[in-house]
C-alpha cells in the first residue's frame, strides 16, 4: 500500500513537471520524509522518498523513488570526507537505502537529505536559471524577493551542495528557499502543499519580476538585416534541403537521430543582433549543457543566402566546431578524465530557418531542443535584468566529464541494431510493409510509414510508439512531387534517411488477352515507376549525409517465376529486381547498399490479397480463397505458409550489422519453391 506520504509527493511531482515553466524535462527532483514501519523490527523508521537518477517528474511514479533511511543519511556527514572527495558519497548512499531501495539515488540525494524539511523541490524553471545567471544575480535575487530567498552561490551538485543549502535553512527561518546561482532554484515546506506553493511562488515572482523589465528594447538587441525567419514554406523546403548534410556532419563521430524546430522563440533568437556573442558563452544550468554542449554551432549568414553557400559554410563551421572543441576538451582534461566523447555539435542553428538537434535517439534529440529553448528563455530573462554570466567553462567541463556521469552512461544498455537509423517503408500500413515498419522499430530503428492511406498508417505509427519512434505520411509513390514531400518529411521529422524498403504494390490477375493497358501501367507506375522514384530522392538525401544506406526492395518470387494469367505484375517485378542490380553497381560507391527480397505469395494480414487478388489467383488455381495459404505452402518444399514477418526478418538481416558487405542480393523468402531458385 502506497504511504500517504509518498501519493502526495507523486502528485505533486507529476503537478510541477506537467508545466515547463516550472521545470525541463527529467531535471529536476522532489522528496518528502516521513515515519514508516520497519518490516525488520516492527519498530517506527524515519524515511525519504526522493526521485531517483534519470527520471522526469511529469511522469514520475512510485518505481522511480529512491527509498532512504534517513538517519543513515544524515550520519554520512560524521565520514564526509571533505568536497575533494565527495564523490565517494554517492557510493555511501547504497548503504542507506531501505528494503530494495527503489530507485538509483541520484547526486542531488544530499540535498534533501540534510536540509530539515519534510518536503524539498529541487528544479530548474527558466525564470529562476535567469536569476541565477544574472551578472548581479545575488543582488537581484535580493531585489526580487527580499529575505524570503537566499542566493547560494555556485557549487557543482553534490555533498557539499545539500550541506550548503542545509545551513541556509538553518541560518534563514524566514526563507522559504534559494536561488542556486548558475543552476536553479531549492524550495522547502513543512507539508507538501507549502512546499509545492513555496515553488511556484518562487517561480511565478521571478517570471514577474523579470517581465516587469522587458518593456523597452529587445534583450537580444534588434534584428540584424537578411537574418529574419524565412516564410514558412520556404523555411520549411530550405530545413528539409539541409537537414541531411548536418546530420551527416553532426555524426562524424558517431551516428545520430536529427529533430527540427522552427518554433518562434528559435527564430527570433537566430534574428538578433547578441545572437553570435550570446550562443558563444553557451548554456549554464548542468541539466541543460549536458544534453546540448557547451555551445551551438551557428551559422553566420543571412537567411536568404543561396542554399549551396550554407551548405558550404556548415561544412566549414563544422571543422572549425571540431577544433574548438577539442581544444576545450584539452584545456581542462586531466589524467583521470575519461576520453573525449565525440566534437560533433549537439545543437546546429540556422538564422532564418530553425534548430536541428541531435541525439542517440529521437527522444534525445527532441529533448536536447527543449533544453536549449530554456537556455534560450533563460539568456533572454538574464538579458533583460542584468547581463547573462554563466557558469565558467571549468565548471562546465567538471560536470560534462565527470566520472559520476561517466558511470551513468556506462550502465545504459547496450544500443539494439538498428539504432540511430532513420527507415522509410512504403505501404507500410498493412501486410508485409506494417510487418517491416514493427521490426525496425523493434530493433531500434525510426520510421517513417508511408500509405497511400494516412489513417492506417497513423493507426500503425502510434503502435510503434508515436512521433518520438515513427510518422506516418500519405504519399503516392508513382507522384513525383508526393515522392519528394515524403523523403523530406523523413528528413524535417529525424534528420533524413538511411534504411528504404521499397514495398508499396498491388496486383491485378489477368490473362494476357484480358490485360488492358490500364492494368499494365497501374502496376509499373506503382512497382517500377515507384521504386525508381522513392530510390532516388532517397539516394539524393543519403549521398548528402555521406552517411551510408540501404534500399530493399520487396520483389517477388514471380519475378523469377513465370506463372499463368500474371504478365503485369510479374514483369514489374523483374524490372523492381533488376533495379536492385544496377543501383548496387551504381551506388555502392557511396556506400549505399541495394538489395532485394523474392518472397511467395503472402496472404495472411495482406492488402493485396484481401483487395482481389487473392480470389483471382484462387480461381486461377481452382481452391477456395480461404486455403489459398496452404496451397501456396503446399507447392513449397518446407511446406510452410510465408508470413509478413519472415519478410520483415530478412529486411533487418540485410540492412543489421551482420551482411554488411553484401550489395546487389536477391534473398528468397519463400519456403522453397525450386522454379524460383536464382540462376
Amino acid at each position: 500500500m502506497t504511504h500517504p506520504a509518498v501519493a502526495d509527493l507523486i502528485a505533486r511531482s507529476n503537478r510541477l513537471g506537467a508545466d515547463a515553466r516550472n521545470t525541463n524535462y527529467a531535471g529536476g527532483n522532489t522528496s518528502a520524509k516521513a515515519t514508516d514501519t520497519d518490516p525488520v523490527t516492527g519498530q517506527d523508521v524515519e524515511l525519504l522518498w526522493v526521485k531517483g537518477s534519470g527520471g522526469d517528474l511529469g511522469t514520475l511514479k512510485e518505481a522511480g523513488l529512491a527509498v532512504l533511511r534517513l538517519d543513515r543519511v544524515r550520519a554520512l556527514t560524521d565520514v564526509y570526507p571533505g568536497v575533494d572527495r565527495e564523490d565517494e558519497m554517492v557510493a555511501a548512499f547504497d548503504y542507506c537505502l531501505h528494503g530494495k531501495g527503489g530507485a538509483a539515488p541520484s547526486i542531488d540525494t544530499a540535498m534533501h537529505g540534510l536540509v530539515d524539511a519534510p518536503h524539498v523541490d529541487h528544479l530548474h524553471p527558466d525564470s529562476g536559471i535567469a536569476l541565477a545567471t544574472a551578472a548581479e544575480g545575488e543582488a537581484l535575487t535580493a531585489e526580487c524577493f527580499g529575505d524570503r530567498v537566499v542566493w547560494v552561490p555556485w557549487r557543482r551538485p553534490g555533498f557539499q551542495l545539500g550541506l550548503d543549502i542545509a545551513e541556509i535553512k538553518e541560518q534563514h527561518p524566514q526563507a522559504i528557499g534559494c536561488v542556486l546561482g548558475g543552476h536553479g532554484i531549492t524550495a522547502w515546506g513543512d507539508t507538501s502543499e507549502e512546499c509545492e506553493n513555496n515553488s511556484l511562488e518562487i517561480i511565478r515572482t521571478a517570471e514577474e519580476f523579470i517581465a516587469a523589465r522587458t518593456a523597452g528594447e529587445h534583450p537580444f538587441g534588434p534584428v540584424r538585416p537578411g537574418f529574419a525567419a524565412l516564410p514558412e514554406t520556404e523555411r520549411r523546403a530550405r530545413a528539409a534541403h539541409l537537414a541531411p548534410v548536418i546530420r551527416g556532419l553532426a555524426s562524424t563521430d558517431a551516428p545520430q537521430v536529427g529533430h527540427f524546430t522552427d518554433a518562434d522563440v528559435v527564430l527570433d533568437f537566430t534574428a538578433r543582433e547578441k545572437l553570435p556573442a550570446l550562443a558563444e558563452l553557451g548554456t549554464s544550468c548542468p541539466d541543460h549543457f549536458l544534453r546540448t554542449k557547451v555551445k551551438p554551432m551557428v551559422v553566420d549568414l543571412p537567411a536568404d543566402a543561396p542554399v549551396e553557400d550554407v551548405v558550404t559554410r556548415l561544412r566549414e563551421l563544422h571543422e572549425t566546431y571540431r577544433a574548438d572543441y577539442a581544444a576545450y576538451y584539452e584545456r581542462h582534461a586531466t589524467a583521470d578524465s575519461p576520453a573525449m566523447r565525440g566534437a560533433d555539435p549537439a545543437i546546429v542553428l540556422v538564422p532564418g530557418v530553425g534548430m536541428f538537434s541531435f541525439g542517440k535517439n529521437k527522444q534525445t534529440a527532441r529533448v536536447a531542443a527543449e533544453f536549449y529553448i530554456n537556455a534560450i528563455n533563460v539568456m533572454r530573462g538574464a538579458e533583460a535584468i542584468s547581463t547573462y554570466a554563466p557558469i565558467d567553462e571549468s565548471e562546465k567541463f567538471r560536470i560534462e566529464y565527470w566520472a559520476l556521469e561517466e558511470a551513468k552512461l556506462q550502465r545504459m544498455p547496450k544500443p539494439k541494431a538498428l539504432a540511430t537509423r532513420v527507415g522509410l517503408v512504403t505501404g507500410g500500413a498493412s501486410g508485409i510493409g506494417k510487418a517491416i515498419a514493427e521490426r525496425l522499430a523493434a530493433e531500434g530503428a525510426c520510421v517513417v510509414v508511408a500509405d497511400l492511406n494516412l489513417d492506417a498508417a497513423q493507426e500503425v505509427a502510434d503502435g510503434l510508439g508515436g512521433p518520438d519512434v515513427a510518422v506516418a505520411v500519405r504519399a503516392d509513390v508513382t507522384d513525383e512531387d508526393d515522392v519528394a514531400a515524403l523523403v523530406d518529411a523523413a528528413a524535417l521529422a529525424f534528420g533524413g534517411v538511411d534504411l528504404v524498403v521499397n514495398n508499396a504494390g498491388l496486383s491485378i490477375s489477368k490473362p494476357l488477352l484480358e490485360t488492358t493497358t490500364k492494368d499494365w501501367d497501374l502496376q509499373h507506375d506503382v512497382m517500377a515507376r515507384g521504386s525508381f522514384l522513392v530510390a532516388r530522392e532517397a539516394a539524393r538525401v543519403m549521398v548528402a549525409q555521406d552517411m551510408g544506406g540501404n534500399v530493399v526492395y520487396i520483389s517477388s518470387k514471380n519475378s523469377l517465376f513465370a506463372g499463368p494469367n500474371n504478365l503485369a505484375y510479374g514483369s514489374a517485378k523483374a524490372d523492381q529486381a533488376h533495379q536492385v542490380r544496377l543501383l548496387a553497381a551504381e551506388l555502392g560507391a557511396n556506400g549505399i547498399r541495394v538489395n532485394g527480397i523474392n518472397p511467395d505469395a503472402v496472404v495472411r494480414g495482406s492488402g493485396i490479397f484481401a483487395g482481389g487478388w487473392g480470389a483471382q489467383r484462387a480461381a486461377t488455381y481452382g481452391v477456395p480463397e480461404s486455403e489459398l495459404g496452404a496451397f501456396y505452402a503446399q507447392r513449397t518444399l518446407l511446406k510452410k505458409e510465408v508470413l509478413p514477418e519472415h519478410v520483415a526478418a530478412a529486411v533487418v538481416a540485410l540492412t543489421g550489422p551482420d551482411l554488411t558487405q553484401t550489395t546487389g542480393l536477391h534473398i528468397p523468402v519463400d519456403s522453397g519453391v525450386a522454379a524460383a531458385f536464382l540462376r
